[in-house]
């Protein structure tokens, strides 16, 4: 499918109500870069050039709107595949994401990781270190998706620990991966939160997102309001 064509697609399907809703949440990405074209929407699209076969299209750039980006990385993790192949497809779409929403779906759609996730790890402290916020971003959100488990805990929170970065989208991600461990080894989390070297911003944050979370239960909840109020041990 050709990109005329598929501009062409996304014009018609777009929705003047949804472009100033997507808008109001996405303020990093100007609006004229937006049409408004819902996301169920984009991924039908995106498994239909799949079937087709992508190679072509992903040979393209992939233009510069929202939605346009937002596809490319549908297609990417809907074509699936081998970890040396989408790697190198996701290396080359990194620089493109440039707004939370693509960066948090791309991930979404990334299912295979479930299937090589010992050689997606070292790409993604790769990703840690590239200075970059939406790469830094994509490998925080990777871990908080695929990466909850026993085996990857400890050196998930050492990384989140000890990362350091000004960056808004950066310090959220990692407030929002330290709440997920937390659901799920919330008593080996809760240790770690009493003395950690999370920064206190990123700490706040973390603890606030445990609160805001309905897979808490209250008696957990009144545990973090109280190492809230009372703060770390040094």
């Amino acid at each position: 499918m050709k990109r005329e064509q598929i501009l062409a697609w996304m014009k018609r399907e777009a929705e003047e109500g949804y472009r100033n809703f997507s808008a109001s949440l996405l303020p990093e990405v100007p609006k004229e870069r937006i049409l408004g074209v819902r996301l169920p929407k984009l991924r039908k699209l995106a498994a239909v050039i799949v079937k087709e076969g992508c190679q072509e299209y992903l040979a393209e750039e992939p233009g510069c709107l929202f939605e346009e980006v937002m596809l490319r990385g549908m297609v990417i993790g809907a074509d699936g595949g081998s970890f040396e192949k989408t790697a190198g497809r996701i290396r080359d779409f990194l620089p493109y994401i440039d707004n939370w929403s693509v960066c948090d779906s791309f991930c979404s759609s990334l299912k295979g990781t479930k299937e090589y996730p010992e050689k997606m790890w070292p790409f993604l402290l790769e990703c840690l270190q590239s200075g970059e916020t939406y790469t830094i971003r994509f490998a925080l959100v990777m871990m908080l998706q695929y990466y909850v488990s026993e085996k990857y805990r400890k050196q998930a929170l050492d990384l989140l620990e000890h990362m350091r970065s000004g960056e808004y989208y950066v310090r959220m991600a990692a407030a929002w991966a330290v709440s997920i461990y937390y659901i799920h080894f919330p008593e080996e989390v809760m240790e770690w939160l009493e003395h950690c070297g999370l920064e206190e911003d990123v700490w706040r944050k973390a603890l606030q997102k445990i609160l805001e979370s309905r897979r808490v239960s209250p008696e957990e909840k009144d545990k973090i309001r109280k190492l809230r109020a009372r703060g770390r041990r040094q």
